[in-house]
């Protein structure tokens, strides 16, 4: 027998074992997504989300590395929780329900936008001119190169 052929066999087999050990719950696809039952498992996972927030100091709930095991914890309860009740995540209930906790708990968090100025004169027609004149040069080496070829060959 073809030893490229017995690996494909067995390769296959394997295959097929995987998915015969997949249970119901782990295909969402074939469930039927229950908007109540999700929007209600939403609010539990808002509810934990927000007692692990209130141990958070009003002033640190900017500050990412404050609460990012909580984040990530109500971050995973939501998309367990979809996937279980059988609901794509995100999908646009969820994303109304985490805009509105993000709402609730970072609306102070809005950034100073940064002004951006241009640099001086000198140090812009200085980062302008370098690679046009690099441009030119290698160009008139490429030029230069190629005639001297030509009187060589």
């Amino acid at each position: 027998m073809d030893p490229n052929l017995l690996t494909l066999f067995k390769l296959s087999l394997i295959l097929d074992a995987d998915g015969v050990d997949q249970s119901f719950t782990q295909q969402p696809w074939l469930l039927q997504c229950n908007q109540t039952v999700l929007l209600l498992e939403m609010e539990r996972c808002g509810e934990q989300f927000s007692s692990d927030m209130n141990h958070v100091h009003p002033e640190d709930r900017c500050n990412l590395t404050h609460f990012i095991r909580e984040y990530h914890v109500f971050s995973s309860c939501t998309e367990k929780n979809a996937e279980r009740i059988g609901c794509f995540w995100p999908n646009p209930a969820v994303e109304r329900f985490i805009i509105s906790i993000h709402k609730h708990f970072f609306s102070n968090c809005s950034l100073d936008h940064a002004v951006f100025i241009d640099p001086p004169d000198d140090t812009l027609i200085l980062l302008i001119f370098i690679p046009v004149f690099l441009t030119l040069a290698m160009v008139v080496l490429v030029v230069w190169c190629s005639k001297r070829s030509d009187i060589l060959a």
